[in-house]
C-alpha cells in the first residue's frame, strides 16, 4: 500500500499523548520522548502509518469520523465493532503463519473515532492480479489464491455455528444495489423487473439455502488480503464481518477477478482459469472435495452478479465500462 510522509505527530497532540502511554506499552515500549513520524495511507478512510523515530515501531491509525471530522454514535460504533471483530478473529487462532488477522491495538472515539493497529507489511491481491495481467506472472496469482482459499477456508469453518443460512438477508442487498443503480439513472425500469425476476428465482433454488452459516470477512476485495512468504495471508479491514454462507466471500473474489480481467484485457474469459483454481483449491479443505467444489459453485454465481453491480455503482469508471458490468451481472445471474 503506498505512503507518503506528511511530518511528524506534535508532542502536544492528543493523539501523541495516546500513541505514547496507551498504545507504546502493548508493543513492549515505554519511552519517555517518543517522536512519531507520520505518512498518509492509500485507502477510502482516513488511514495514517505512525512510526516512532527510535524504535522504528509502526501502527496504523483509521479514522472513522475522518481526519478532523464530526464525532458521531454511528462512527464510533462502525470504530468499535472492527476492534472487537479483528479480536474476535484473533480468539479462532488467526495469529501468526499462515492466517493471520491485524493485531487491534486500541480505539478511542474523542480521537476522531481512532482504531488503532499494528502495522504489517505484505502485497495486497490487487497488486498479484496486476502484475499477472501486465507482467504475465500466472504461477504467483495461482500460488496467492492457494493461499487465500486456504485462508478463507480457514477462517468460515472455525467459525461454523450450525445454524441455516438465511438467503433472504442476500436478496435483500441485492435489491438495495439494484435500487441505487436505478437512483443513479444507471440502470432502467426494465432492468429493475429484470433483476428482480432473476432474483425470485435464485430464491426458488433449494441450494441457496442448504449451507450453515459461517462469519465472514463481509468486504473480501483484493486490497484487504495481504501476502507475506509462502501461504501467508493478513486479514485487514474486518468492519463489515458478518455471519452469512461463506459464498458471499468466495463470490467477492471471484467477481473481482473477473472484473479486474475484463477492465484491463477487455476479456473476461481471461480470469476463468484463476477462478476455477481458486474454488477447487476452496474446495479441498472439506472431507469430499468435488461435493463441495459443486455445491459451492451452484451457488457462489450470485455473488459474482452482486459484486459486479457493487462495482458498477462507482463514479469513477466510466459509463461504457459500467453498462458493460451491468450486461455482464445479468449474465452471470441468469445461471440458475
Amino acid at each position: 500500500m503506498p505512503k507518503n510522509y506528511v511530518g511528524h505527530l506534535p508532542a502536544q497532540d492528543p493523539l501523541h499523548h495516546y500513541l505514547q502511554y496507551d498504545i507504546l506499552p502493548q508493543l513492549g515500549l515505554a519511552s519517555h520522548k517518543p517522536r512519531f513520524r507520520v505518512f498518509r495511507m492509500g485507502g477510502s478512510n482516513e488511514v495514517y502509518l505512525y512510526e516512532e523515530k527510535h524504535s522504528h515501531a509502526q501502527v496504523i491509525g483509521k479514522f472513522f469520523a475522518g481526519h478532523g471530522g464530526p464525532n458521531i454514535p454511528a462512527k464510533d460504533q462502525r470504530m468499535a465493532q472492527e476492534f472487537h471483530n479483528l479480536h474476535l478473529m484473533r480468539s479462532y487462532g488467526l495469529t501468526g503463519y499462515p492466517h493471520d488477522v491485524v493485531r487491534p491495538l486500541g480505539y478511542n472515539g474523542w480521537l476522531n473515532s481512532l482504531l488503532v493497529e499494528e502495522y504489517r507489511g505484505g502485497q495486497p491481491l490487487s497488486n498479484v492480479i496486476t502484475d499477472t495481467i501486465f507482467d504475465r506472472q500466472h504461477e504467483k496469482l495461482y500460488e496467492k489464491l492457494t493461499a487465500l482459499a486456504y485462508f478463507l477456508a480457514t477462517f468460515h469453518n472455525r467459525t461454523a455455528n450450525g445454524y441455516a443460512v438465511n438467503f433472504n438477508d442476500d436478496c435483500a442487498y441485492l435489491d438495495r444495489l439494484v435500487r441505487k443503480l436505478f437512483k443513479k439513472q444507471f440502470i432502467s425500469w426494465d432492468d429493475v423487473q429484470e433483476f428482480s425476476w432473476l432474483r425470485d428465482r435464485w430464491r426458488e433454488q433449494p441450494r441457496m439455502w442448504e449451507d450453515q452459516q459461517v462469519l465472514v470477512h463481509g468486504d473480501a476485495t483484493p486490497s484487504n488480503f495481504l501476502f507475506g512468504q509462502g501461504l501467508s495471508v493478513i486479514g485487514i479491514d474486518l468492519e463489515r464481518m458478518k455471519r452469512a454462507d461463506r459464498v458471499f466471500d468466495i463470490g467477492r473474489i471471484t467477481g473481482e477477478l473477473q472484473h479486474f480481467f475484463l477492465q484491463i484485457t477487455g476479456n473476461k474469459y481471461a480470469a476463468e482459469p484463476f477462478i476455477g483454481h481458486f474454488l477447487w483449491e476452496y474446495s479441498c479443505h472439506f472431507p469430499n472435495r468435488e461435493s463441495a467444489f459443486h455445491s459451492i459453485g451452484g451457488r457462489v454465481p450470485f455473488q459474482m452478479g452482486l459484486t459486479l453491480l457493487r462495482i458498477a455503482r462507482n463514479s469513477w469508471i466510466t459509463h461504457d465500462y459500467r453498462q458493460q458490468l451491468i450486461q455482464e451481472a445479468k449474465l452471470t445471474l441468469r445461471t440458475f
